[in-house]
């Protein structure tokens, strides 16, 4: 315990350190909101990584991988390839040129001045400020959990002590806070679970010989008796995918794979990121440590997760999911049981690092969400401009808190459901009109707002009564119809993500309403975005 605490206390201090920094270096809003989009690279691609890898990511999806396997792993591709270099190279080498160019702060705030809509602002904006808080809560949890259980605090001191250590370095050091502390964090967390990968490696006996015990595990008879539910819903071994449009394969591709790996686009949390830096060579430099960063967390993650199959199966005769009373348990009873104590209390701040990391970022997002779209303080003056911000901030750090108190008594898996749910709304409402907003000059306001608006309506009925993941949780369904989904009985639609269904739909809208409609745009607009861009 004594090493826990020290460890904790040189981290906070370190973490209040860069705060103060952030704090003294933020001058006005543009400073506040985007770092003077100055930050260095290795900050931004560090800080972007942080910001997508949090506490539930690792646990509950390294959790995940210990009854699904590397299958997961494809998740670990598509948020390289896209998450990363697509989203770097696609997506983030244009938003930085005509975020500058329209001189936009936040994501909403491109989107309408691309628009021109005060209504495609106000209601990213809207939707950043109602839903986003659902997100961190989720985090939160997560990370405060972690803190009760490593210190034996109690969960309501736990939460309101994580939750005042990063409303402070969000409040003051704005954007700079936030990022200076998501680089050390990153950092750490590069460290720690390069630790874990190389240690339970060795412990196996290196990369084929643990390999080659997880795929021979099925092969036992204790196991096929163990996973013999699994191996209804299409689970073929932790080596393996699952059976072609078997259940269990619709929850890897669609609702793990697709959902969480195309969600990231639309994040407006990243997406901001790449306003932050002054040319396309930073961002070229951010690309290979940001893809080495999704590399090590995910893919650790999920490598460790399937691998603790053999050492719970070995010490207690039962798989992973079945020796830790759940998928969420996987991880920490891992570490707590097979791991020296040392890493565990270093690993205590990975964890920590991941949830902080995440929470800032999001609670900057809703904050400004909350001044800059909401309330328009663009033309005020400055001081008054940077109170609001701040406010913003505050506001987004009470709801966030209040919601952690709420979510765990309502919601049952209330962390997976909330990530899922807004991963989902955004890619539905966001991505078309992001991609148009970048490579179609004139695609048209009306195709935007129609894009957006069914993408965001689609997501919701679709986890409101059909995708059971959220149906069930959410109980609409079943108050209205009596039964918890809508989804014919024995088929595998309720296991089809909604960003499956919402995004099409979202396309296809945005596609037919774009060829249909002219776009009023005066050419000197057209020209002003796309000024250094080419059309």
């Amino acid at each position: 315990m004594l090493l826990k605490i020290i460890i904790t206390i040189v981290y906070l201090a370190i973490v209040a350190f860069l705060g103060v920094i952030g704090y003294k270096n933020t001058k006005n809003t543009k400073d506040f909101l985007l770092g003077g989009r100055n930050i260095h690279p290795a900050i931004m691609a560090l800080s972007y990584g942080a910001t997508f890898i949090s506490t539930s990511a690792i646990v509950g999806f390294g959790g995940t991988a210990g009854v699904f396997g590397f299958s997961l792993l494809w998740l670990t591709f598509l948020n390289i390839f896209l998450g990363v270099f697509i989203a770097f190279t696609v997506f983030g080498k244009r938003t930085r040129k005509m975020g500058h160019n329209i001189q936009a702060h936040t994501f909403p705030e491109f989107m309408g001045k691309r628009y021109e809509s005060k209504l495609v602002q106000k209601f990213s904006g809207g939707m950043i400020f109602i839903f986003m808080p659902v997100y961190t809560a989720a985090v939160m949890i997560g990370a405060s959990k972690f803190l009760e259980t490593g210190f034996n605090m109690d969960y309501n001191v736990a939460l309101l002590v994580f939750a005042a250590i990063v409303a402070a370095y969000v409040f003051f050091g704005g954007i700079k806070g936030v990022m200076y502390s998501d680089a050390f964090q990153g950092t750490i967390m590069l460290v720690g679970m390069t630790i874990l990968l190389v240690t339970v490696y060795s412990k196996l006996g290196g990369v084929t010989e643990a390999h080659t015990k997880l795929t021979d595990l099925m092969k036992n008879a204790a196991v096929m008796e163990q996973t013999a539910g699994l191996a209804k819903g299409g689970f073929t071994g932790w080596t393996s995918m699952p059976e072609f449009f078997s259940k269990y394969w619709w929850i890897v591709v669609s609702s793990i794979t697709l959902g969480v790996g195309i969600g990231v686009l639309a994040q407006p949390q990243l997406a901001v990121r790449f306003m932050t830096v002054k040319s396309d060579k930073e961002l070229n430099r951010a690309i290979p440590i940001g893809g080495i960063f999704i590399l090590l967390m995910t893919g650790v993650a999920f490598l460790v997760g399937s691998m603790s199959n053999i050492f719970f199966f070995e010490k207690t005769g039962k798989i992973a999911v079945a020796a830790s009373g759940g998928t969420d348990g996987i991880i920490p009873n891992f570490l707590d049981s097979f791991m020296p104590e040392w890493f565990v209390a270093i690993f205590l701040i990975v964890l920590l690092a991941a949830g902080m990391s995440t929470i800032s970022s999001q609670l900057h997002t809703v904050g400004t969400a909350v001044s800059r779209d909401l309330f328009n303080t663009e033309k005020m003056e400055e001081k008054k401009s940077m109170l609001i911000s701040r406010l913003g901030v505050l506001v987004a750090i009470v709801m966030t808190i209040v919601l952690a108190y709420v979510l765990p008594t309502v919601w049952d898996g209330a962390i997976a459901i909330s990530t899922g749910l807004f991963f989902g709304l955004c890619g539905a409402s966001f991505l078309p009109m992001y991609v148009g907003a970048l490579y179609f000059p004139k695609l048209s306001k009306t195709a935007a707002l129609s894009g957006m608006f069914s993408g965001f309506g689609a997501s919701l009925l679709w986890m409101m009564f059909f995708h059971s993941k959220e149906s069930v949780v959410l109980k609409a369904c079943q108050a209205i119809f009596g039964k918890p989904t809508l989804a014919p009985e024995g088929t595998m639609i309720q296991f089809v993500d909604p960003i499956v269904i919402a995004l099409t739909l979202s396309i296809l809208v945005t596609v037919i309403v774009g060829l249909a409609t002219k776009s009023k745009y005066e050419q000197k607009h057209i020209d002003e975005c796309f000024e250094g861009i080419g059309k």
